[in-house]
């Protein structure tokens, strides 16, 4: 048990000695790479909310992974765009509690829970909630896409007690 505290003690030393991530929860305080990759997760949910699954796309990377259920990532960009598609059509609003904007370099981490809500076909209610994970690269002309999409990453919470 010694060694293993140890052994995570060194490696956070390590990563705070070698690298500077700058991390951020929604404030005036962010840097501009974290208000960019804020913008660009506003963007692709307002984008969505809209129905413009054109922009939602343009906000991935063309080789991405998106999670639209729990442990099964979808990588083809026509099958997602599908999935999109038929959410869509539920009318979703979405609403987050907050953002939290980690940049490494060319990668970043955005962070944030949300709930959802949206009105099936037939006029029922539809709801969801969970914790959105992604995973985002700096393109060559500066901009931010995700790369990996999870926005289920709370359900290994829900199931480690």
């Amino acid at each position: 048990m010694k060694r293993r505290i140890a052994c995570r003690a060194a490696m956070v030393a390590a990563m705070l000695t070698f690298s500077t991530p700058t991390k951020a929860e929604e404030s005036p305080d962010m840097t501009t790479d974290q208000k960019n990759v804020l913008s660009l997760i506003e963007t692709m949910t307002s984008s969505f909310e809209k129905g413009d699954i054109d922009t939602v796309m343009q906000t991935y990377e063309a080789d991405q992974s998106i999670v639209f259920e729990p442990g099964e990532p979808v990588s083809d960009g026509a099958t997602a765009r599908q999935i999109f598609e038929q959410v869509r059509s539920v009318s979703p609003k979405f609403s987050y509690s907050g953002h939290e904007v980690i940049v490494q370099g060319d990668l970043a981490v955005h962070i944030a829970p949300w709930k959802m809500t949206g009105t099936d076909p037939e006029g029922g209610d539809v709801t969801g909630e969970g914790l959105s994970v992604a995973v985002l690269r700096r393109q060559p002309d500066g901009s931010w896409k995700m790369v990996i999409d999870n926005p289920h990453g709370s359900r290994l919470l829900a199931t480690s007690n």
